[in-house]
């Protein structure tokens, strides 16, 4: 399986330019423009790698390294400035795995993230979000990516899957379209919110009696929507 990394910069252009090039490596990547939608992200779908720059907008990335290391245990590779050298030796004194400056040579970087993984522990423990969630009659489990209705599986695509998960995370709770953009699709889709509403008719489709007239995906008008249990 690729493994996963989860790339935080405020830098639009830096962002798509890493993701790109990482996924034609062979990674699995994500994006966020901030260390708050990183760290949502990192719960619904913790990474094995963290690329985080120091200089970000609201929690900055040495506040954003203490939550990931505490939180899922991942390597994090500082992406810095070469004018922040005092930054770089704190990061490192912090306990970030590396650093590197921009700009940045690819290969290079590739190279550190293989040596970044190579440490990971087989057994690695991130967190409980990897447990099966059970949701009145709906049950989601991560570690296989399948979910059953009543007993019964439900053929998701990877994309509602992950939709259905950020949800069950927080069932009962009213969540934004802006934040389901962030924690399911990254930043890369902020502003597109009818991604959300495709996706969220797609599951009804799958997941209600009556997609029309849904009694477990409920739309809290100029809100957002949230997961209802049903079956209990």
């Amino acid at each position: 399986m690729s493994k996963y990394i989860l790339v935080v910069d405020d830098d639009a252009l830096l962002r798509r330019s890493l993701a790109f090039n990482l996924e034609q490596s062979g990674y699995r990547v994500n994006t966020a423009a901030n260390a708050e939608d990183a760290l949502k992200l990192a719960q619904r779908d913790p990474p094995d790698l963290v690329l985080l720059d120091i200089g970000l907008p609201g929690m900055d990335g040495l506040d954003a390294l203490k939550e990931f290391k505490d939180q899922f245990k991942v390597p994090v590779i500082f992406l810095t400035a070469r004018r922040r050298e005092l930054d770089e030796v704190l990061g490192l004194e912090l306990g970030a795995d590396d650093y590197i400056t921009k700009p940045f040579d690819l290969n290079v970087l590739l190279a550190r993230i293989k040596v970044a993984l190579r440490h990971l522990e087989p057994e690695k423990q991130v967190s409980n979000v990897n447990e099966p969630l059970k949701v009145g009659d709906l049950v989601i489990d991560p570690r296989s990516h399948t979910v059953t209705l009543d007993g019964k599986p439900v053929d998701l695509t990877p994309r509602e899957f992950d939709l259905l998960h950020a949800f069950a995370l927080q069932y009962g709770i009213v969540i934004s379209v802006e934040d389901l953009l962030a924690r399911v699709w990254g930043a890369e889709f902020v502003g597109q919110p009818q991604v959300v509403y495709v996706h969220v008719r797609w599951l009804r489709e799958k997941l209600e009696e009556d997609p029309n007239h849904p009694k477990r995906i409920i739309t809290v008008r100029g809100v957002g929507y949230k997961l209802q249990p049903q079956g209990v």
